[in-house]
């Protein structure tokens, strides 16, 4: 299935509980949507968004190809959610954070979207501290996608700016010199 690229693995990191009603930002041909649609159950929902036409349409087809009846893909953007607010238990997202140049928007409007007490468990690509964002976008010139990664402090620091209360941002792996892949946590408060 020609349905995803990423760092990782959310629909693990999230814990995903029946019942769920879980969002995935920048869901691409649908992958983890449908991975999540499965671990919430038919009384739970996934949704997938994405901003392209093509990447939609990849979904929808793998949505039939798999049958599922649970599932919702939504035309737009991560910085502006085409849902109502406090309607989301589990936000995902698999290396898609990073690309946004608007991270404070991503942000807000994923704490909007969440239900009190809803979380978010995500993969992105973090850098350490030391890289200024001209190194960082050296690197991206060397691996794809990662030229606007946040630090592990910066992510931090949004996520509180936002609202989320324990946050936590553990790398699993290097994916360039000072670069890497890690699982991020948070809560919005019940």
């Amino acid at each position: 299935m020609a349905a995803s690229l990423g760092c990782g693995n959310p629909t693990a990191v999230a814990e995903l509980r029946a019942g769920e009603r879980v969002l995935d930002l920048g869901s691409g041909g649908g992958i983890d949507v449908l991975l999540s649609a499965r671990r919430v159950g038919p009384t739970g929902k996934a949704y997938g968004l994405d901003m392209t036409d093509e990447m939609l349409a990849l979904a929808l087809a793998n949505k039939a190809k798999a049958g599922a009846e649970n599932v919702e893909f939504l035309k737009g953007t991560i910085e502006a959610i085409p849902l109502p607010g406090n309607t989301i238990d589990v936000v995902i997202s698999n290396c898609v954070i990073n690309l946004s140049t608007d991270k404070p928007a991503v942000f807000a409007e994923t704490f909007r979207v969440l239900a009190p007490g809803g979380r978010l468990g995500i993969t992105d690509v973090v850098a350490d501290g030391s890289l200024s964002p001209a190194q960082r976008a050296e690197r991206g010139s060397y691996v794809g996608c990662i030229a606007g990664a946040l630090s592990f402090s910066e992510y931090r620091a949004e996520l509180e700016a936002a609202g989320f209360t324990d946050i936590e941002v553990t790398s699993t792996h290097e994916v360039a010199d000072s670069m890497h892949s890690a699982i991020i946590r948070a809560v919005k408060p019940g």
